[in-house]
Formats: structure tokens, sequence, C-alpha cells
């Protein structure tokens, strides 16, 4: 082990601050190459771990392992539950209502039959591995979806169930459990279930109190703004330990139920919370999926059997299918999307963690086989990531479910100097889009047949009634300086601080913004923008070549005879130029320039020709024509 001749990784804090490195940066890697960030972390855990021996979780953290991972999951399935609104239920509800409902059953037989007959295991262990097999991981699902572009149904219905199903799959390991570990001289079910049932509902209470609560009591001002993260942190974590201690993994309950609860109460401050929270579930999921992935030892891996190949088989290419297509059978949900959701249900935090639970207490127990639950368990999370993570992308085009790479600019704001850039972009067959709140000033846009939305940007992205995904870029371009500044600001997080730009402000009104990017090197406001195209100013479009290279175009553009824009790629990419960034120009590409008319006299004499002379003009020219 490569540990063993580097004395400084003996240091727990250097491990710790390593765990965050690999994590971080895999998941960074994966941002920039497009590649599934769960597989890329699975990856370098198990280098970091038992390649290289840098990271040995087991004997670093000793009994603090376990409620370091059961705490994180805590959090990571609040997070979960707080982006469950009820409003995405409006298309995809009956389809969540049936995996859950016959879904859950349905996998759950099926996962047990093929642990008997595939991998060989005792009923009881087959039955326990089963229930655990109908979660499907929102660790995991979730940043799968952040790179996949499938309809809202589709991601509705797997970040749903991902989430709603873990809970359960803990539960029917629990209740499963207590039947194998039954010591009485008969085994009564109507006991047991009356105590999971009994378990679960206290859990449940108990979040949705919790829940409700904050969401009560953050409102009316009972904690200041700096400890309300703090302050929600602290109860996901009570109660998750509270639930837990009545019934072992009931706290997933409690979690999950309290997210729900908050996501559909209204809350100040709430998206807020809400990006603290994503923020710390991206961090809690990468250092919990090292740390899983680094206990992978070789013993482990050597008592992966042949006989466990059958059961993966049966898993990915029978098990999930059919559980999928049983549960949407006669449902609105198209054929193409059963498909899709049937082949992706990638394991993992929750999957592993509670599978290494309860396979430490049966073997405590004596039971069969018992053991051999850990290494199945890492190899269905293994093979579900890379199967499913790698082709996700790659069945969705297949199937036409894939909307592709939103090429779209969103322009805030309806005036002459927008609808003119939006049909400079359109002619070019570029999406564009015009929000405005105002039906009247949407009214030349409409007529100009530029796609519009009506409404106020920020609530409705919010509220999910327009999907920032659609785009690649957004210009605040509004007569509001502050207005154009909180949209930078708030939407920034959303789409990327990089992915915005806001029009240049009026310095004289005395309030300056630093927020966001300034669109143009000069950053011109829209008052100056306005009175240019009232002047003759308008849009171009010049092509890099060898022979008419960048010093060429600038050339052109000296003595205040235009300014750049953006620059279009041969991909259809568009970056803008702002006060902040210039964009990098090529050979091939396409740069955009807001440019003076050639003849600003000409154009003058022409404006201020008499209405008689126009006339006779157009007289003459019908003449012309029908002579």
């Amino acid at each position: 082990m490569i540990s063993d001749y580097l004395p400084l990784f003996d240091s727990l804090m250097v491990k710790i601050a390593l765990i965050g490195v690999l994590g971080i940066g895999a998941q960074w890697i994966a941002w920039r190459t497009g590649r599934p960030a769960i597989a890329l972390m699975l990856i370098v855990g198990v280098i970091a771990g038992p390649v290289l021996g840098l990271i040995r979780p087991e004997e670093d953290f000793g009994p603090l392992m376990e409620p370091i991972v059961k705490l994180a999951v805590a959090v990571i399935l609040f997070e979960g539950g707080l982006s469950l609104n009820f409003r995405d239920l409006r298309h995809a509800g009956a389809g969540v209502l049936r995996l859950v409902v016959i879904g859950v059953p349905v996998g759950w037989g099926l996962g047990t039959a093929a642990a008997y007959y595939g991998a060989g295991l005792p009923l009881p262990v087959a039955a326990l591995f089963g229930g655990i097999l109908v979660v499907t991981g929102p660790t995991v699902i979730g940043p799968m979806l952040r790179t996949l572009r499938v309809g809202d149904r589709v991601r509705n219905i797997l970040k749903w169930e991902g989430i709603i199903n873990d809970p359960i799959g803990a539960l029917l390991a629990v209740g499963i459990y207590a039947y194998i570990s039954y010591t009485g001289p008969q085994v009564d079910f109507l006991d047991i279930g009356i105590d999971v049932v009994g378990a679960t509902v206290i859990a449940a209470l108990l979040g949705g109190a919790l829940g409700w609560f904050l969401t009560w009591a953050f409102p009316r001002g009972y904690a200041p703004e700096y400890l309300k993260a703090p302050i929600l942190l602290i109860t996901v974590i009570f109660g998750f330990v509270a639930a837990d201690l009545v019934m072992h993994e009931s706290g997933l309950v409690t979690v999950t139920v309290m997210g729900v609860v908050m996501a559909n109460r209204a809350i100040y401050s709430s998206h807020a919370l809400h990006r603290f929270k994503e923020d710390l579930a991206v961090l809690l999921i990468s250092g919990v999926f090292i740390l899983l992935s680094a206990t992978l030892d070789w013993e482990t891996v050597s008592q992966f059997q042949v006989r466990f190949v059958a059961f993966l088989f049966l898993l990915l290419f029978v098990v999930r299918p059919l559980t999928v297509f049983t549960s949407l059978m006669f449902s609105s949900v198209p054929w193409r999307e059963r498909i899709f959701i049937g082949w992706i249900a990638p394991r993992g935090i929750v999957a592993v963690a509670i599978t290494g639970l309860f396979a430490i207490r049966l073997v405590d127990y004596g039971v069969e086989d018992a053991e051999a639950l850990v290494p199945l368990s890492f190899g269905v999370v293994i093979v579900t990531i890379f199967a499913h993570g790698f082709s996700a992308s790659w069945l969705a085009r297949r199937l036409g479910i894939d909307e592709g790479k939103g090429e779209g600019l969103l322009l805030v704001g309806a005036n002459r100097w927008t609808i003119a850039l939006a049909q400079f972009f359109k002619e070019r067959d570029i999406p564009v889009m015009i929000a405005d709140s105002s039906a009247i000033a949407l009214r030349d846009a409409r007529r100009a047949d530029i796609e519009i939305y009506r409404g106020d940007i920020l609530d409705e992205v919010h509220e999910d009634e327009l999907s920032l995904g659609n785009f690649q870029h957004l210009i605040a371009a509004t007569d509001n300086d502050s207005y154009n500044a909180l949209v930078a600001n708030d939407l920034g997080p959303e789409m990327g601080h990089d992915a915005i730009t806001r029009i240049g402000q009026d310095v004289s009104k005395g309030v300056v913004q630093k927020r966001g990017r300034i669109l143009l090197q000069t950053g011109r406001t829209i008052d100056e923008l306005l009175d240019r195209l009232q002047s003759g100013w308008s849009f171009s479009r010049t092509r890099i070549t060898e022979k008419f290279s960048v010093e060429d175009y600038r050339e052109n553009l000296k003595g205040n005879r235009g300014e750049s824009v953006a620059v279009i790629k041969p991909d259809k990419r568009v970056l803008f130029f702002s006060m902040q960034a210039r964009p990098v120009i090529e050979i091939g590409d396409q740069i955009v320039s807001f440019v003076a008319p050639e003849d600003p006299r000409e154009l003058m004499d022409k404006r201020e020709e008499p209405r008689e002379t126009k006339a006779e003009t157009k007289k003459a020219e019908a003449k012309k024509d029908a002579g």
C-alpha cells in the first residue's frame, strides 16, 4: 500500500481533507466531461481505498463510521424531500402512485425470487435483500438527472420514486429482520406488522410536525436569518435520531416527510435554505460515496461468487422492467417513457448502508449466507451505476425522449432593442424567448413572431412554470436596474452566473448594483441602446476565417462604428461579451455586432424627406411595375 510509505496519510485530518478533494474533484471532472458523477466517485473511492490504501474508513473512523453514514443519508434524503413539490405531480402523480403502491410489492417479490433462485440465498435473507432493493437511490438519481435532458414527467417520476421508496425499502428490511430474529415460540406476523406500521406512523407524524413547526416559526421572526440554516440542519438530525430510537431506520421516514412538508408550505428564505441544503447534500454525497467505496477491500471482493452474476442479470433485465411495466400498465405514460423508466434504477448509498447494517446483525445472529450480502450489495451498486449511468443519455436519444441541450436564449424585458436582438438570432435558427409581465410590452414581440412568456420571471422559474434548462443564456434587459440585478443574483445559482448577463445601469441615478455580469464591454444602458437603435444602428454578423482575422474585424469597428455583442460557435453556443469577460474567438466563429449605419447623413435625409415626395416615389414605382 502506498500509504505505508507516506506517513503524511496517517493523519486523520489529512484523510478527511482528501475525501473532500476527491469527492468534489470527481464531480467537477464529471461536469467538465459529461460523465456520470457517481461512477467517477466510485472509481476514485476504490483507487483511494483498496488500491492505494490512502483511506481505510473502518480503521480511520472506527465506531463513528456507521453514525456518520446514517446522518449523512438523513440529510441527503431531507434535501430530496425538500425538492418534492406537489406541483410536480400534475403530470407524474399517477405514475408515482402506481410505482409506490404496485411497484413496491411487485419489486419486492421479484427481487426476492431473483436473490433466492439467482444468487442462491436462503429465503429469509433473500426476502430481506429484495426489500432493500425496492429503493432506486436518490443519491444516484439526483446527479444523473442533472446531466439528462428528459421531459418533466420522466424526471419527476424517477425523482419521486427514488425518494419515497428509500424509507419504504428500509422499513421492509426492518420488518423482515424482526421476523428472522424473532425468538418467541411462534412468529406473530400481526405483531411484527403492527410494530413496523406503528413506528412508521410515529416517524411520519414527527416529521410532519417538525416541518410544520419550522414553516410556522421562520416567517414569524422566531429565528434570525443567520440561524435559520443551522436550526434547520439540527432539526433534521434531531428528528432522524429521535425516530431511529423508536425503531431502526424509521428516521428515514421522518426526514423525508419533513422535507415534503416544508417544500409545500410557504416560508420566507425558502430558496436560500434550499440552496444551503442542496450544497450540503452535494458535499455529503461526495464524501459518503468515497467512504463507502473505499471500504470495499479485497476480502469482500473475493466473496463475490459467480452465481451472483445470474442475480445481477435478473435484476437488470427482468426485475426492474417487469416491475415498471406491471405498475404502469394501462396508465397514460407513453411506452417510450415506460421503457426508459424500466431501465433506470441505479442503487446507491442507502442500499449499501442498510445492507451492511443488517448483514452485521444477521452474521452475529448466526444466519446462513448473511455474509454474502455485503459483496452482493456492492456488486449491485457498481453494476447499476455503470450500466445505467453510462447508458441513460444514449437510451434517451434512441427512444426520442431526449430534449437535447438547451440552445435557447431568454431575454427578460420586452422593448425594441430586445425584439431586434431576438429577431436577429431567430433568423440564424437559435431559439429565443422574450419574457415580460406586461401584455402590452409583449405585443410587438408577438407581432414579430417571437416566442413570448408573460409573467414575472422570478416567480415563474421558482414555481417550475418555466424551465431554465431550455436556455443556454439569459439577458436581463428591463428598464429597471434593480430588477435586472435581482434576476442575475437570484437565478445565478440555477443557471450559473456565467450564463446570465444584465444590461448596463444608469450610474447617474446614484444606486450602483454590483451583482451579475454587465452586457457589452461598454456597459451601455437600455436607454442608450434604444437611442442608437432609433438612430439606425443594427445587428450584423461577421464570420472569422483565415483570410479575415479577428484583427481585421476589430479594425473595422474602430471609430465608434460599433461594438461586439456575442460570439456564435459552430455548435450554436452563444457567448456574450461583457465588462467582466470576453469570449475566445476562433476561426469559424461568427461575431454578432451592434453597428452604426454606413451613412448616417443619408439616413437622416431619408427620414426628413417630405411625405409628398415619399408618396410620389411610391406612385412612380407602382407605375413602373405596372408598365
